[in-house]
């Protein structure tokens, strides 16, 4: 099990226009992550979802706040002590074609990490061919096909698989898939969307899925949690289906606004809501971070901030002081 307790992350800008400026990709975020279960963190581009996917996985520090793996937190250990718990922890990156190095092999690319394997293990060569075999075979790859290959010689899809693959030699505990499906062809994202949730099915590994689009949260695991991101903080967070059917804060609510609707088979939801003016992060907000956005702000918005809680008969956690459910999805026409 991972937690995440009030994490921070800070960034400082480079360059000499806005050189020194700090810009906070997370503020005080709270997270758990069960043992085989599945969670999905979503929101606009700039939100701090794959900074604290990062972090999750060992490739980011955190500025404040505490991470748990599984009842050990992190802040008491040195670095090459820390490592242990994050290899159990392996990222899925969003572009597979600069996630393979194009100069080897795809027998090659399994070769690093089942190497490091059999060291800490004990294991013989052939031990890691047949690995590589099985690991291949797992993601729907044939390895006679493919081993000899290299990344160029691949679609876009199958690097993919390759790249889940490759995480899987290391035995980890959970993966961390970041817009996994983002660069890939839109006819070949199901597969791979169904082959996280069979590894997961099947393996008992964790996913945390990180993400834009709320459809494909729901796809990898209907029964995992949401975590909904604006600016770094989370505004909303409860079961997947909750969110979809009834979000109470209104970003959550023009994210799914914003989901196209197909003409002749649905009709667009009742009460969308769109946020009255773009983002402008260089603004700092005393209060809650979306009310220059939100249509339904008042002054309390704009000088306080609420807290993430549980209000009235909502299930879900959300941070804004006048939660309301609102019909925003998309509903099938009648008759359709």
């Amino acid at each position: 099990m991972i937690t995440g307790t009030g994490i921070t992350k800070t960034f400082k800008q480079r360059g000499n226009v806005l050189k020194g400026r700090e810009v906070q990709a997370l503020r005080g975020v709270d997270f758990s992550i069960e043992k085989g279960g599945a969670a999905s963190f979503i929101g606009e581009s700039g939100c701090g979802k794959t900074t604290l996917g990062r972090i999750i996985a060992g490739l980011e520090t955190w500025d404040g706040g505490e991470i748990t793996i599984d009842g050990v937190p992190l802040s008491t250990l040195k670095n090459k002590a820390r490592q242990p718990y994050f290899r159990k922890i392996q990222m899925i990156h969003q572009d597979p074609y600069s996630a393979l190095n194009p100069t080897r092999t795809i027998a090659q690319t399994l070769q690093a990490p089942l190497e490091v394997r059999a060291k800490q293990t004990g294991r013989s060569k052939a031990w890691m061919s047949e690995r590589a075999d099985e690991v291949l075979t797992m993601v729907g790859l044939d390895p006679r096909s493919v081993l000899g290959r290299y990344p160029h010689q691949l679609s876009g899809g199958m690097r993919q698989r390759v790249v889940i693959a490759r995480a899987l030699t290391v035995d980890p505990e959970m993966l961390v898939a970041d817009e996994a499906t983002s660069m890939i062809d839109v006819s070949l994202r199901l597969g791979i969307l169904a082959l996280l949730k069979d590894l997961r099915e099947r393996l008992g590994v964790s996913v945390l899925f990180i993400t834009h689009d709320v459809a494909t949260a729901r796809y990898i695991g209907d029964d995992g949690s949401l975590y909904v991101i604006y600016r770094g903080q989370v505004i909303e967070h409860g079961q997947v289906d909750t969110i979809i059917a009834d979000p109470v804060h209104p970003y959550t609510q023009s994210l799914l606004s914003a989901i196209p609707v197909l003409h002749g088979l649905e009709q667009p939801g009742e009460q969308p809501v769109v946020p009255t003016e773009g983002l402008d992060e260089s603004q700092a907000d005393a209060g809650c971070l979306f009310a220059r956005r939100c249509p339904f702000h008042t002054g309390k918005c704009t000088s306080e901030r609420p807290l993430l809680q549980v209000t009235g008969d909502m299930p879900q956690e959300h941070a804004c002081f006048y939660p309301e459910r609102r019909s925003v999805v998309a509903r099938p026409l009648s008759g359709v």
